[in-house]
């Protein structure tokens, strides 16, 4: 939904909280919730939905006449589609993810036509408003120890611009405007906001980057620069933010100072632990969170200094061999935005608070997305709620700190 506070950005949640991967389990989740989320929080006026298309769903929703029936039931609904999540490519619930989730990645030509795929169907889905434009989020290049060295990071930033040429055309087809939004994550190539600099400025906003556009859509040195500084940005997900112990304001002005726009702001919290010594109560209550299915990467910050583990049983595992320490721990499982406390554990509201201050009044980004998709594996003391109440209430939390 459109708010009213700074830039008029559009509000929603990001429908890979519920299992579903072919084009029909899309179409009910759509049916079953999304609508239900509508009535609870904009039962009188559109409702945009941040949809999430694995490669298959995609592919089906590809034809003709499915996109039709799909736009059908938009209109019947007064929902409107104006952002995907392209991060995961295949299976995202009940099965082992961890760090598959990021294959394909930007060195796979089966990412790019992924994620040509989703931004064509985008530009069919999205309403033709003044002002309106897409987005697509996508994996930070790759997983860290997949990118081997410079060579490896220059062909993601080539197949990046590639993407960004099939966006030109998109616009010059159809007048739509979407955007490519990488999204920083622990342990990938692009972590912090410092490496996520550092990317931009090598391998996407370069001379050669620019010439490489150049070559595929005719544009000029200028032009190129500005649809590449427009039309490819980031994901800046407040849970992979928290985790990496950055600052807020100070994140987003260093990407600002960058010229590295942010496409998509995801609205999550992670989890924070802190650790007093032996303390062998907090690391039993904290094991249910270390579940099979998706990746939790931990940064324990103790007098001052950074480390980090993989995965939160290896984090565990490190604990038990040689005592904890007085230390903070943040942990990248999403957990729900109005639960501050989660039994003995904060979630990263201290982060969120000032982030959504600085949306508040500045126009940070055209696109709010709230994203708690490890719903389905929260331990089940912290999931009393219907999946539909929890949204909701997420939702009517940002809302208060937003615009109420």
């Amino acid at each position: 939904m459109k708010l009213p506070s700074a830039g008029g950005p559009h509000l929603t949640y990001c429908t890979n909280i519920h299992a579903g991967e072919t084009w029909p389990e899309v179409q009910a989740n759509l049916a079953r919730y999304v609508v239900a989320v509508k009535e609870r929080v904009a039962r009188d006026r559109p409702f945009g939905v941040g949809l999430r298309l694995s490669a298959l769903a995609a592919e089906a929703l590809a034809d003709p006449g499915q996109l039709e029936r799909f736009r059908d039931f938009l209109r019947a609904h007064d929902l409107y589609v104006f952002t995907i999540n392209g991060f995961p490519y295949g299976p995202f619930h009940g099965v082992r993810v961890k760090e598959e989730v990021y294959l394909p990645d930007w060195l796979d030509p089966a990412r790019l036509a992924y994620t040509d795929r989703l931004a064509r169907l985008l530009a069919d889905l999205l309403p033709a408003e003044p002002g309106l434009e897409g987005s697509v989020s996508t994996v930070p290049g790759a997983f860290k120890a997949r990118v081997r060295d410079e060579a490896d990071a220059a062909r993601m930033g080539d197949m990046i611009v590639e993407h960004a040429a099939t966006l030109h055309g998109i616009r010059e087809r159809t007048g739509k405007s979407i955007s490519l939004a990488l999204e920083p994550e622990p342990f990938c190539h692009m972590e912090t906001v410092a490496e996520t600099v550092s990317f931009f400025e090598q391998h996407v906003f370069s001379t050669a980057a620019v010439k490489r556009l150049a070559a595929q859509t005719g544009l000029d040195g200028t032009a190129g620069e500005a649809f590449l500084r427009h039309h490819v940005g980031v994901c800046f997900d407040a849970c992979h933010m928290a985790v990496e112990f950055e600052e807020p304001e100070a994140a987003l002005r260093a990407l600002w100072a960058a010229g590295i726009r942010i496409a998509k702001v995801q609205i999550s919290a992670g989890l924070r632990v802190h650790l007093g010594g032996r303390d062998e109560a907090t690391l039993a209550e904290l094991r249910p969170f270390a579940e099979g299915v998706y990746l939790h990467q931990v940064v324990e910050q103790r007098d001052g200094a950074l480390a980090r583990f993989l995965d939160l049983p290896e984090a565990l595992e490190a604990a038990a061999r040689s005592g904890t320490a007085v230390a903070e721990w943040r942990i990248h499982f999403h957990v729900p935005l109005f639960k501050e406390r989660l039994g003995a554990f904060l979630n990263t509201q201290d982060f969120l608070r000032p982030l959504l201050a600085v949306l508040r009044v500045e126009p940070v980004s055209p696109h709010l997305e709230v994203e708690t998709y490890t719903w389905d594996v929260l331990p089940e003391e912290h999931r009393r709620e219907d999946i539909v109440t929890a949204v909701a209430r997420e939702l009517d939390w940002v809302l208060d700190h937003l615009v109420r």
